[in-house]
């Protein structure tokens, strides 16, 4: 049967030794343990990846370790996942990694899922029925509650069938990513291929790429030309976000390119160290965070130690959100929007995650007046585009915004964001002040109220109101004519 290629990329979680790469080769026909340590230990260490049709439809499948060791691949794969299948085994029951899993993909987003109650040839009818009823109790206030719990065993195959079946409605309820945005693709692996030169893999997190295309890899800094392509295998001349993609681009050194680098549309994105973030602790008994503590943060691909600073007292406590800083100890590749995951190095483990609001060029003091109330509407205005925009053009620090420096700050290809200028003219909420200059409506009313207040003070009898605004208006053409303006506010 033909299948119809889309964006959307399945994963798997759960503990060790609960069957994760068994169900993955029984769905697809593939070993995704393709490492000769893999095979000799007899458990996944690294990434696994599959193509699979599904209800008609061509996806991918990321398998992941369940070791406790191999945490910062987990979050490495979870980063790129759509839906889950959450594993476990149902002659152990809810472990561990099945709940730091489960954690860790709700911190990154994840909202589809179902459960694989997996290895049900080893127990009883009696012992399934109570393994069933641990993982609804578990599931409760989860994003997985009331998902489909599907017992099954991949030695014998029995409830396969219903496990597929709720894999197809899963498939159908997931929403491709977007390929609107600025291409970028956090880098899973790096090889050379004989004749071709060196390939880099991984799954776009936005955009779309097509062979002929240029892309830098970041923070080398290294230009170069996609040449060939492949999406789960095959060849293709576009790859999208979403996808299980290889890119082959000849003249780089595989050796110098590492997990965690990023291949990006050139001009949009730039190694930062510094990032505003909001975070959400997990609800755990005794977890706090305090103000500078060492983490590891973990972006995409990308794992490197970290501090956290706290914008408001010195702790926080489980369960409590807010908007931080965080300073990597190496530059990183991040946009707005980003998910990512906080674990403290010592003890090792998972105390929460959220959403990247922008890079920072240097740290914030946070007892400047109005800093935190601003950070606060820069994370509201992130999770929605036109939002975002609408504050990049409130908050630009010359008053008037060029729309290039709009593009590298939005993160948006320049006919998307044109569109979303537009309707923000149109619902004059931003004032064009020319082919690529604009205002926001309330700092040009507050711009015009201090150029009245003057021109009143001085000449209250020679012109009237209108004649005042007039005034302001032709400023405001000479203004855009000579280019931006510096306007120090009160």
């Amino acid at each position: 049967m033909s299948s119809e290629q889309v964006n959307i990329t399945l994963g798997t979680a759960g503990h060790i030794d609960h069957g994760k790469t068994a169900l993955v080769k029984c769905l697809t026909g593939c070993e995704t343990d393709r490492l000769k340590a893999e095979k000799e230990r007899g458990m996944s260490i690294d990434l696994g990846f599959a193509p699979c049709t599904i209800a008609g439809t061509q996806v991918g499948i990321v398998d992941v370790p369940g070791h406790e060791n191999f945490i910062k691949t987990m979050v490495a794969g979870a980063s790129g996942m759509d839906g889950v299948v959450l594993v476990v085994a149902a002659d152990d029951g809810v472990m561990p990694q099945t709940r730091e899993h489960l954690d860790i993909l709700t911190l990154l987003g994840v909202r589809h899922g179902m459960v694989a109650l997996t290895k049900i040839d080893r127990v009883d009818a009696e012992q399934v029925e109570l393994a069933r009823a641990e993982l609804h109790e578990f599931l409760q206030g989860t994003f997985l509650e009331g998902s489909p719990i599907c017992p099954l065993s991949s030695v014998t195959g029995e409830g396969f069938d219903p496990f597929y079946q709720s894999l197809e409605v899963l498939v159908r309820a997931v929403r491709p990513k977007s390929i609107d945005g600025v291409f970028r693709l956090p880098v899973d692996r790096a090889f050379s291929l004989k004749g071709h030169g060196t390939v880099v893999s991984g799954i776009p997190v936005s955009g779309r790429a097509c062979t002929g295309d240029e892309v830098v890899l970041l923070p080398q800094g290294l230009t170069g030309t996609i040449r060939a392509a492949e999406v789960y295998g095959r060849k293709t001349d576009t790859v999208l976000a979403g996808q299980c993609a290889a890119l082959n681009v000849r003249h780089w050194d595989n050796r110098q390119i590492r997990r965690g680098d990023t291949l990006a549309a050139p001009g949009y994105f730039s190694p930062q160290q510094w990032f505003v973030c909001t975070l959400r602790l997990l609800t755990q008994e005794k977890l706090a965070l305090k103000n500078g503590a060492h983490v590891k943060f973990h972006t995409g691909t990308f794992e490197v130690p970290a501090k956290v600073y706290l914008m408001r007292g010195d702790r926080m406590q489980s369960g409590e959100e807010d908007v931080i800083q965080v300073r990597a100890t190496t530059p990183l590749v991040a946009g707005p929007g980003d998910h990512f995951i906080l674990r403290t190095p010592s003890p090792a483990q998972t105390v929460g995650g959220g959403i990247i609001i922008e890079g920072l060029s240097r740290r914030l003091k946070r007892k400047r007046p109005n800093v935190y109330e601003d950070l606060q509407e820069r994370a509201r205005a992130v999770l929605e585009e036109s939002r975002f925009v609408e504050y990049c053009v409130r908050s630009a620090e010359s008053l008037v915004a060029d729309q290039a420096e709009l593009a590298v700050r939005t993160k948006l290809p320049h006919g998307r964001l044109q569109g979303i200028l537009a309707e923000l003219v149109r619902d004059e909420r931003v004032i064009a002040l020319g082919p690529s200059l604009y205002v926001h409506r309330d700092t040009a009313r507050e711009a015009s109220g201090r150029v009245l207040e003057v021109l009143a003070a001085d000449i209250p009898a020679v012109l009237d109101a209108d004649a005042l605004n007039v005034m302001v208006g032709a400023a405001a053409e000479l203004a855009a004519a000579a280019g931006p303006v510096v306007l120090t506010p009160h």
